[in-house]
């Protein structure tokens, strides 16, 4: 095996122009950890949001190597026998919120960040999963748990998030309410969303009441403007974040509210996983990049012209 590899680089902060492809050393597993040939990477607001911006402490030497997003196989082992061997095909989000550098290759992580790639999937599908699947869990298991008959709300219900969320909402036996550009009201409705609503053409507080939970993953005016659509003693998750101004109209309105962060969770991407395989959840991959095309498969996510995931191919 060649000591060197493809991957994604930037040298300074900026467009999406910055990135390049380039020939850096191959990661070798130290002690317990797997390494991974990288058959798909998915992309994620996170990976153009820190290419523009330096996020201290990890994300201020360049250069850098975006990407947390992997389908794969395994290829080396460390000295860590237990869950996997070379050959296992896995996919997982690594090591967030610190660098995994997917864009790659090869990587390596802890087993326990992987989990088997589900049955019937390829890799391009398995790859748009983890991030965004793994938030859509986190918070309706561990911030508000979502239960039969409730009215869940979820905001940008065709994005790589939102779409995950209407599909395990309705798994939960959720009665959801999408809002998305006209353009994409299909496509929600085939996910399975009951109600979808055009946020350019209508206000979303005034056509929705009565929501037991809203999934945001906007910000801005979002946080302020879902307060009335809640019911007393509602859930907001503040999925994009919330600004003090934000957390003080909920605690006046007496919205209960949760700010989280992802992290990876193989337990819960076992479920997924499981739930996959079973063709119950998917990932709708709009387009498939080659990993040299890196630039342009950021360009078309910071432009929201799509629906759905896209995913790099080495």
């Amino acid at each position: 095996m060649s000591e060197n590899m493809r991957a994604i680089v930037y040298r300074a902060f900026g467009d999406p122009e910055v990135l390049e492809l380039a020939e850096v050393p191959r990661p070798v597993p130290q002690r317990h950890e797997v390494l991974v040939r990288v058959r798909a990477a998915g992309v994620n607001p996170p990976d153009w949001k820190l290419r523009r911006t330096p996020f201290p402490p990890d994300y201020t030497e360049l250069p850098l190597t975006p990407g947390w997003d992997v389908s794969g196989v395994v290829e080396e082992i460390g000295e860590y026998t237990g869950r996997f061997k070379p050959g296992d095909e896995v996919f997982g989000m690594l090591n967030f919120p610190y660098a995994a550098r997917a864009y790659a290759d090869y990587v390596v992580a802890r087993p326990r960040q992987f989990a088997r790639k589900p049955d019937g999937v390829d890799h391009v599908q398995a790859a748009a999963l983890p991030m965004a699947a793994l938030t859509a869990w986190q918070a309706f298991s561990d911030i508000a748990g979502v239960s039969p008959g409730q009215r869940v709300l979820v905001h940008a219900a065709a994005g790589g998030i939102g779409h995950l969320a209407v599909q395990l909402a309705k798994l939960r036996g959720a009665y959801v309410i999408g809002t998305t550009r006209a353009a994409k009201h299909e496509f929600v409705r085939k996910l399975g969303a009951d109600e979808v609503i055009d946020y350019t053409g209508v206000d979303f507080a005034e056509a929705v009441s009565g929501v037991d939970l809203v999934l945001d993953m906007v910000g801005g005016d979002y946080p302020i403007r879902s307060i009335p659509v809640l019911k007393p003693g509602g859930t907001f998750i503040a999925g994009a974040g919330a600004t003090p101004a934000d957390e003080a109209a909920f605690e006046r309105a007496g919205v209960r509210w949760g700010r989280f962060s992802v992290e990876p969770d193989h337990a819960a991407l076992e479920e997924i996983a499981r739930l996959a395989a079973a063709g119950k959840l998917a990932a709708h991959v709009d387009r498939v990049f080659p990993l040299a095309d890196a630039a342009a498969a950021h360009a078309l996510m910071e432009s929201g012209d799509f629906v759905g995931k896209l995913v790099l191919e080495p």
